[in-house]
C-alpha cells in the first residue's frame, strides 16, 4: 500500500488507501475535495490517471510543486533583472547630468571667431611619380647649397656645470607675443648662467588666471611642459618652480628691488647694476616687455652661452603635451594625402601694419583701426614720426607685408600646381577672409589650424574655462543729466511728455565690426573676452610654430612686428636653418618684388614671360641671398632668428672641398659665412652633401612648360601651347647668356 501525500497551493489532499475496495470511498473524497475548488479542474486528470494505474511513485508527482518553485525563481531573477536596470538607468541620468555640469561653462563662440577658413579642403591622393617630375627638385627638393650644414649645439668640453653655491634667485615678469615670450625665456636663461643666479620659471602675464583662462594651465605651463624645461637645463643653470617663502612674502610687499630691462640689454648692464642688487638682496625682480632682453650678437668669448640660447630654444622649450598633441595631428591631415605642403606666413597684424605706415593699403574701417594704432604708438613713445605716411611709398621701399594676392601670384609663376596645399599661419590676419580670397581662388587647398581640426579638440588645449558673458556696463549720467532729472520731478503737477526711454549700450565688440572707431577717438579697455581671447592667440601661434617648422616650404610676406624686431615667421626661419637648414624657405627681398609687381599692375593676371623668368630668378635668389640678408638685419635684434654659425657645424667632405682649392666645388656650396662655421666632430656621423647631380635649378624650368603660361586662363586656351614654348626658348636663351658670363649672378 502506497501513501501519498500531495501539497499544492490549490488542493490539499490527505493520504489515501488505492486498494480495490476502498477505492471508491476514496474516490467520492477526491471528487468531493475537487469539487469544493471548482475554478481548478486541470488537477483531477492527473490524478485520476494516476490512480487508474494503481501504480503511484511519489517522484512522479512532484513536477507540480518543482513548477511553482520555478515560477517562482524566474519572477525572483525578473525582479533582480529590472532592480539591475532601474540602477543602471540612475547612473546613467547621474553621468548625463554631470558631463552637462561640466560642459555648460565651455564657450565655442571662439571657434567661430577665429576661424579664418570657412572652406575646407579637398585633398587628392599624391601621384606616385611627383618626386620623378622634372619640376619637382625646383619645387620641393632641398637647397643643395645648404646640405652640408648640421646642427651642433652642444657643450665644450671646458664648460662647467653650474656652481653649487648661486648669488641669488632671480624672478623674471615677461610681458608680450608668442615670438617675445621665446626670445625672453632663452636670455633670461643666459642672463642666470651669467650671474650664476637660480632661475625661478618665468611669469607670462598674457596668461596668469587674472585673464579669463582655465585654472588647469596659467603662465609658464600655459604654453610649456615645465618638467621637461627644468630637466633639460639641469646642467646649465639651476631653475626652481617658486621662490622661497620668506622672498615671495617679500616680494609681495614689494620689498625687492626691481629693474625695467631694455630691448638689447649689455652683459655690461647685468654684470655692474643687476649683479650687486642681486648679492645684496639675494633676489631681484625683472620686467620684460619687448623680447629679447640681451643683446643679440655677444663677444667670441661668450659663444658657450650662444650655444645656450639655442639649447634652450630648440631642445628645452617644449610645448606642453596638449599642443604637441594636436599639433601632430594637424600635420598627419595635411601629410595624409602623401603631398608636400607650403606653410605662408602673411605677418599681417594690426601693430605692424601701423608701426610701418600702411594704413592706405587697406580700406574702411581698416583703416581707422590702424590709424588709431598708429596715434596710440605715437603718444606712447613706441613709434616717433608722423601720424599720416605714404603707404605706397612704403610698399616701393620693402617696408609693407605683401599681400595674399601677391603671394599667390609669386607661387603660380614659379610653377606651383593649383592643388598644391597652402597652410595660413598666424594668429592674426588683419583683414580677414576678405584678403585671403584671391589667394584661394588661385589655390584651392588653403588651409589652416581651424579647418584641420575640431572645436572640441582645442577645448581639450583650453582646458576647462568659465562661461563669460561680456557685461556692457552703462557708463554713470552726467551732472547735466541729473539735474535735469531733479528738477523734473521738482517742477510740479502740469501735463507733460514722457521722458525719453534710457539709451541702449553700445555693443562695441561684436565679431566683424569695431563700433568705437566711428564715435571715438579713444579705443576702449580690454574686456575679459578679449584678454582671453589673447591668452589663446598663444596657443594658435604654438601649433602654427609646429607646422611652419616641419613644412616643405616656407614662405613669409612680412618679418616684422609691431616694434620693429623679427616676428614669428623669423623664429620660424631661424628654427628650420638650425634643423633643417636645407629645407626650401623663400627669405623675400619685398623691395625688389614689388619694383616687380609695379610693372604688371595693370595686367596682374596675365604676365608676360620675360616678367615670369625675372620673377624665377629673384625666387631662386631669395633661397640663399634672403637668408644672407636675414643675418644682417634680424640677427641684429633676435640671435634666434639667424642662429648661423655659433649653433651649426659643416660636414667633414665640405671642409675638405673648402681646403682643397683645387678640387671643383660648385658655386655657393659653401656659404659666405662658412669661413666662421666649426667641422661637425666624427661622432655625429653626418650624410655627406650629395654633388653627383649637377642638373641646376635653372635646367629644370627648360622641362617645366606647364607653369609658363598658368595665368593665362584668364584668356582663350589656344594661347597656351604657343606661350609654353615661347617661354621654354625665351628661359633656353636666357640661360645660355648666363652660361656664357659664367654662371648665374647670385
Amino acid at each position: 500500500m502506497n501513501l501519498l501525500t500531495l501539497t499544492s497551493p490549490f488542493i490539499l489532499l490527505k493520504p489515501l488507501n488505492y486498494s480495490n475496495s476502498s477505492f471508491s470511498s476514496s474516490f467520492s473524497t477526491i471528487y468531493t475535495t475537487i469539487d469544493e475548488q471548482p475554478t481548478y479542474p486541470q488537477i483531477i486528470y492527473p490524478i485520476l490517471s494516476f490512480c487508474d494505474t494503481g501504480a503511484v511513485q511519489s517522484n512522479k508527482m512532484k513536477w507540480v510543486s518543482v513548477k511553482n518553485e520555478g515560477k517562482m525563481l524566474f519572477k525572483s531573477k525578473l525582479k533582480l533583472v529590472a532592480l539591475a536596470g532601474l540602477v543602471l538607468s540612475v547612473i546613467s541620468l547621474l553621468t548625463h547630468f554631470l558631463l552637462a555640469k561640466h560642459t555648460y561653462g565651455i564657450v565655442y563662440e571662439y571657434h567661430s571667431s577665429v576661424t579664418i577658413m570657412s572652406w575646407m579642403p579637398k585633398f587628392k591622393k599624391s601621384d606616385l611619380s611627383i618626386s620623378n617630375h622634372p619640376s619637382y627638385s625646383r619645387l620641393w627638393a632641398p637647397v643643395r647649397h645648404f646640405e652640408s650644414l648640421h646642427p651642433l649645439a652642444n657643450r665644450s668640453g671646458d664648460y662647467a656645470a653650474p656652481e653649487m653655491q648661486s648669488t641669488g634667485f632671480i624672478f623674471v615678469k615677461i610681458r608680450g607675443g608668442f615670438h617675445e615670450i621665446r626670445n625672453a625665456i632663452s636670455d633670461v636663461v643666459v642672463v642666470a648662467r651669467l650671474l650664476n643666479a637660480t632661475l625661478v620659471i618665468p611669469e607670462i602675464q598674457s596668461t596668469t588666471s587674472s585673464k579669463g583662462i582655465s585654472t588647469q594651465f596659467k603662465s609658464f605651463p600655459y604654453l610649456y611642459n615645465e618638467d621637461q624645461f627644468i630637466a633639460a637645463l639641469a646642467k646649465d643653470v639651476k631653475i626652481v618652480k617658486t621662490l622661497p617663502k620668506d622672498l615671495k612674502g617679500a616680494r609681495r610687499k614689494k620689498e625687492i628691488p626691481s629693474f625695467k630691462v631694455p630691448h638689447g640689454a649689455s652683459p655690461y648692464f647685468y654684470l655692474h647694476h643687476v649683479l650687486p642688487m642681486l648679492t645684496k638682496h639675494s633676489v631681484v625682480e625683472l620686467l620684460i616687455h619687448s623680447g629679447g632682453c640681451l643683446q643679440s650678437i655677444l663677444p667670441p668669448p661668450l659663444v658657450e652661452y650662444q650655444k645656450l640660447r639655442c639649447r634652450v630654444a630648440f631642445h628645452a622649450l617644449r610645448f606642453r603635451e596638449e599642443v604637441q598633441n594636436l599639433a601632430i595631428k594637424i600635420l598627419n591631415r595635411i601629410r595624409a594625402s602623401g603631398q608636400p605642403f607650403i606653410a605662408y606666413d602673411p605677418g599681417m597684424t594690426r601693430d605692424a601694419l601701423a608701426y610701418y605706415g600702411c594704413a592706405e593699403l587697406f580700406q574702411d574701417v581698416h583703416t581707422e583701426l590702424i590709424m588709431h594704432r598708429r596715434a596710440w604708438m605715437i603718444k606712447r613713445g613706441i613709434l616717433k614720426g608722423n601720424l599720416s605716411s605714404d603707404s605706397a611709398e612704403q610698399y616701393r621701399n620693402g617696408l609693407c607685408p605683401l599681400m595674399p594676392e601677391e603671394i599667390g601670384i609669386l607661387l603660380r609663376a614659379y610653377g606651383y600646381s593649383s592643388d598644391t596645399i597652402i597652410y595660413i599661419s598666424g594668429g592674426e590676419v588683419f583683414g580677414g577672409v576678405k584678403k585671403l580670397i584671391p589667394l584661394h581662388a588661385m589655390f584651392e587647398n588653403v588651409v589652416d589650424r581651424t579647418s584641420l581640426s575640431s572645436p572640441l579638440e582645442w577645448d581639450k588645449v583650453y582646458g576647462q574655462e568659465a562661461n563669460l558673458v561680456d557685461q556692457y556696463s552703462i557708463p554713470p549720467p552726467s551732472d547735466n543729466v541729473v539735474m535735469r532729472s531733479q528738477a523734473w520731478k521738482n517742477s510740479g503737477p502740469r501735463p507733460r511728455p514722457l521722458p525719453p526711454p534710457p539709451a541702449r549700450p553700445k555693443m562695441y565688440n561684436v565679431e566683424g565690426w569695431w563700433g568705437w572707431v566711428a564715435e571715438s577717438d579713444d579705443e576702449p579697455e580690454s574686456t575679459i573676452m578679449e584678454l582671453r581671447t589673447n591668452a589663446h592667440r598663444l596657443l594658435w601661434e604654438a601649433i602654427d610654430y609646429m607646422v611652419c617648422t616641419e613644412a616643405d616650404v616656407f614662405i613669409t610676406g612680412f618679418d616684422r612686428d609691431g616694434k620693429g624686431n623679427p616676428n614669428l615667421a623669423s623664429l620660424v626661419v631661424g628654427h628650420r636653418l638650425y634643423q633643417f637648414p636645407a629645407s626650401r624657405t623663400y627669405g623675400l627681398d619685398r623691395k625688389e618684388i614689388a619694383k616687380l609687381f609695379e610693372e604688371i599692375r595693370d595686367t596682374l593676371y596675365q604676365p608676360n614671360h620675360t616678367w615670369i623668368t625675372s620673377l624665377r630668378k629673384q625666387l631662386r635668389r631669395s633661397l640663399i641671398d634672403g637668408l644672407l640678408e636675414e643675418s644682417k638685419i634680424s640677427k641684429s635684434r633676435s640671435f634666434l632668428a639667424f642662429p648661423v654659425p655659433e649653433c651649426s657645424c659643416i660636414a667633414n667632405d665640405s671642409m675638405k672641398r673648402l681646403v682643397n682649392t683645387s678640387s671643383p666645388m660648385p658655386k655657393y656650396d659653401i656659404p659666405v659665412f662658412s669661413g666662421q662655421i666649426g667641422q661637425c666632430p666624427s661622432w655625429m656621423n653626418v650624410p655627406t652633401s650629395s654633388q653627383s647631380t649637377e642638373e641646376t635649378e635653372e635646367e629644370n624650368d627648360k622641362d617645366d612648360s606647364a607653369s609658363s603660361g598658368l595665368f593665362l586662363w584668364l584668356g582663350n586656351g589656344d594661347q597656351e601651347g604657343d606661350s609654353g614654348d615661347i617661354s621654354n626658348k625665351e628661359e633656353a636663351l636666357v640661360e645660355d647668356q648666363e652660361e656664357l658670363e659664367g654662371g648665374d649672378s647670385r
